[in-house]
This record gives structure tokens, C-alpha cells and sequence, in this order.
């Protein structure tokens, strides 16, 4: 499959409309795409599936790994990758664009903001090629894509200015219609403020396919990987509004391995009949009352003190926790399975890629082992003084002084996401 990378000149320039705008045009041209996001975003990507069609790749070096990064792109569907970046195309230590573009040998194509220049946008292209010697970034910048860049004098004007080497691949209008609402941790979901389809569509006639599709290259593949043989096992996994955060792979490896009993706690599910429960990422600081309310909740503690392995990330850290209070002060009470109290911040608290060292056995590593994730979070932890935790942080912030892992009974709680590709759903599997 060719894929190419849309990389911005830095947050906030558009590059999440420009991947859209890219997909419907190419869409529309006939071609099947696959989206993916660059870094470890979960709210973009579901931008793009409301567009595509297809759930969205995660492509993050630090989570992966190169290997990792490759066979996770070559899982995906279509006849083009169009891959959104992430922050600017050479920011990140952890896992930029242009370490994700390098990794996976595909072209870069700029997104540049052009709403108060012309020869200036043809620039920033060429500072942000000549910049990957700099860098030590093996990367191909194909030419630019402009946000906001009226026609007429204006587009002519970038294409007239860009030198040789660097391509024009159309413009995104300026267009009101085109903005998506945010609030605290990004965007707002794209089941919940999708983009207008004629707005995308009036965006899409302006863009080059032809000469997308031309500069598009597949990346190289990566060994096989065989998958571990598969048990007799039932997962339960929490998904609905507040629980909306989980990576394609994740879903693929467990549904690989195990039978995946899926169930929304804030529509009033019970928790279903199995082996061990998974809870990811979400907004349960949005639908406190309906989790204080939910029978889903109320059985995890029954089903946690009897020894059933219970993993959850951040969101899922939040909903096993005694209590959750949101920034108007109102609390609520969760699950009550480990011993902290919840409390909503009005900025984020943690942002960062994660590296954690296990300090005792636990559900997602052995004693000693090493895990890479992603924090982002606004919430805080009140841990009660006799808490148990399983890692030490080496990089990132965790739950408190350096420790991440909170623990009790077969029950683990962490701000961290993992990855598949780290091992760690692996390792939970194999402690059912």
C-alpha cells in the first residue's frame, strides 16, 4: 500500500482538516484510503474513520519501534496511506513526524499556513526540507499543501515561489465550516463534530491527487511476526463514551488471542461473564453520574476481590478508583477497587512518552521488565499511604512520586497507554 506523511510547520496549522479534506478528495477520485496518525492520539484518528470509513493506524516510533511501526502500517486496508502528523514535523524526542516518515521511507508533504503570505510559504518549505540535514532525518519533503490560501493571485503566487524540487499539492479555502470545536485533552470526537461533508468536499476540488498519488511510495515490510497461540479466554472490555479510547491493535491482538466481550458501563450494562476485564482510556470525568449509577461499575469490585485480572488505563484508572471529582466540585462515586481519590485539574498534568521499570510481577510485565507508553491526562491522584505500586517511572511524571502501576488484588491502574506492540496486552493475557 503508498502512503505519504502530511507533516505540519507546527501545532495548530490544520493539519487534522488538510488529512480530511485529503481523504474525501482521494475519495472521491475512487482510490479506498487508510488513514493513520503519527504520535499517540486517539481523538484525531477518530476524525479521520468518520471520513474514511476504516479505524485509523497508530504510527508512533517509541510505542512500536521501527518494526513495530512497519507491520502496524501493513496491517492496514486500502490502495493509500494518508498519514496526519503530529506538533510540528521535527518536534518530539520520542516519536516526531519525520522519525515516523523516516522509519517508513514515505514522503512528507508539508502543511503550511498561507493566510498572510506567499513567497514567505515557499520559505518555510524550503527551510523545513534543508532542516532534515540538520536534524539527521532521512526524509523526502515532496512540496507543500497550504491551509487557508484564497485562488486567484494568492495560489499562483505560492506555486510561482516554490523552488524546484518542492511540488504544489493545492490548497485548503479558508472556510468557517471547516473548524472542529476542542476541549480539554484536543478535539472534540468525530461521532461527535464531524466536519460538514459539502464544506470537505468544496475543500477537496482544490487538491493536487494526482500528484499525491504520484509522489506515494510503499513503505518496507518488516519480518512476520507470529502472533502466540491462542486460549480458551473471555475479556470484557468496557466501550461507550466513556471508555472510547483503545488503539485498533489493541482491539486486533486481544480479539487474536481471546473471545472479546464488549460492554458500555454508562448505558447501564451489566459486567458480562469473563475471564478479565479490560478498561481504557476515555471522558468518565464527563458521565460521572451515569458511572456512579452503573451496575458495570458497582460488580468490578465484587469480581476484583475474587481475584479477577482487571487492567485499566487512565480513564480506566479513574472509573477503578474510590471517588472522581470534576472541576465544578461535584464527586462521584467510582468502583472503589483501588485506593485513590480522583480530582479533575483545569490543565493537563501529564504529557509526555512513558518509559516505566516494573518493580514486582504484574498483569502487563514481568519483574525487571520495561514498558513504553503515552500520558495525557488533567486529572490528579490522591493516593491513600499504603498504596502498592509496580513500576518506577523513568520517563513521564505517573501516578505519584515517580511510581506509576496502582495496584490491588489481580487489579492494575495506570495513566500510561500502552501499545501492543510494547507487550504489555500480551503479558495480560498471559496472566488469565
Amino acid at each position: 500500500m503508498n502512503g505519504f506523511v502530511l507533516g505540519g510547520t507546527r501545532s495548530g496549522v490544520g493539519k487534522t482538516v488538510a488529512t480530511l479534506a485529503v481523504i474525501s478528495a482521494l475519495e472521491s477520485a475512487g482510490h479506498s484510503v487508510q488513514p493513520a496518525k503519527a504520535g499517540p492520539d486517539f481523538i484525531d484518528p477518530s476524525h479521520h474513520e468518520e471520513v474514511a470509513g476504516r479505524p485509523s493506524r497508530t504510527l508512533d516510533r517509541w510505542l512500536q519501534g521501527a518494526a513495530g511501526l512497519r507491520r502496524n502500517y501493513h496491517r492496514g486496508e486500502g490502495d493509500i496511506c494518508v498519514v496526519e502528523g503530529v506538533m510540528g514535523l521535527y518536534d518530539g524526542d520520542g516519536s516526531s513526524t519525520a522519525m515516523v516518515a523516516e522509519a517508513l521511507d514515505l514522503p512528507v508533504v508539508i502543511v503550511v499556513d498561507a493566510k498572510a503570505g506567499m513567497e514567505s510559504v515557499a520559505a518555510t518549505a524550503l527551510g523545513f526540507e534543508r532542516y532534515a540535514a540538520v536534524a539527521d532525518r532521512d526524509i523526502d519533503v515532496a512540496g507543500v499543501l497550504v491551509q487557508r490560501a484564497h485562488g486567484g493571485r494568492h495560489a499562483e503566487g505560492i506555486r510561482e515561489a516554490l523552488p524546484e524540487g518542492l511540488a504544489y499539492f493545492g490548497r485548503i479555502p479558508p472556510n468557517e465550516d471547516l473548524a472542529i470545536p476542542d476541549r480539554h485533552l484536543g478535539l472534540k470526537l468525530g461521532e461527535e463534530a464531524p466536519l460538514a461533508t459539502d464544506a470537505l468536499d468544496a475543500a477537496a476540488e482544490h487538491i493536487r491527487t494526482d500528484r499525491l498519488l504520484d509522489c506515494a511510495r510503499t513503505p518496507p515490510r518488516p519480518d512476520s511476526q507470529r502472533p502466540r497461540s491462542s486460549r480458551d479466554v473471555r475479556i470484557a472490555v468496557a466501550h461507550d463514551a466513556a471508555f472510547c479510547f483503545s488503539y485498533p491493535a489493541t482491539m486486533e491482538r486481544l480479539r487474536e488471542r481471546a473471545a472479546v466481550v464488549p460492554f458500555a458501563p454508562i448505558e447501564g450494562d451489566d459486567l458480562p461473564d469473563s475471564d478479565a476485564v479490560y478498561l481504557p482510556g476515555g471522558y468518565p470525568e464527563l458521565h460521572g453520574q451515569a458511572l456512579a449509577d452503573s451496575p458495570a461499575l458497582s460488580q468490578l469490585a465484587d469480581v476484583a476481590a475474587n481475584g479477577r485480572p482487571i487492567f485499566g488505563e487512565c480513564g480506566g484508572l479513574m472509573a477503578l478508583s474510590e471517588s472522581l471529582t470534576t472541576t465544578a466540585g461535584d464527586t462521584y462515586e467510582m468502583a472503589g477497587v483501588l485506593p485513590a481519590e480522583i480530582e479533575m485539574q483545569d490543565r493537563y498534568q501529564a504529557l509526555d512518552h512513558v518509559e516505566l521499570r516494573a518493580t514486582t510481577g504484574t498483569l502487563t510485565a514481568s519483574a525487571g521488565g520495561r514498558r513504553r507508553g503515552h500520558e495525557f491526562h488533567y486529572s490528579s491522584a490522591d493516593v491513600a499511604g499504603d498504596a502498592r505500586f509496580t513500576f518506577d517511572v523513568e520517563r513521564g511524571d505517573g501516578i505519584a512520586d515517580g511510581r506509576e502501576g496502582l495496584t490491588e488484588h489481580r487489579t492494575l491502574g495506570t495513566y500510561c497507554h500502552v501499545h501492543p506492540a510494547s507487550g504489555a496486552f500480551d503479558a495480560f493475557l498471559d496472566a488469565i
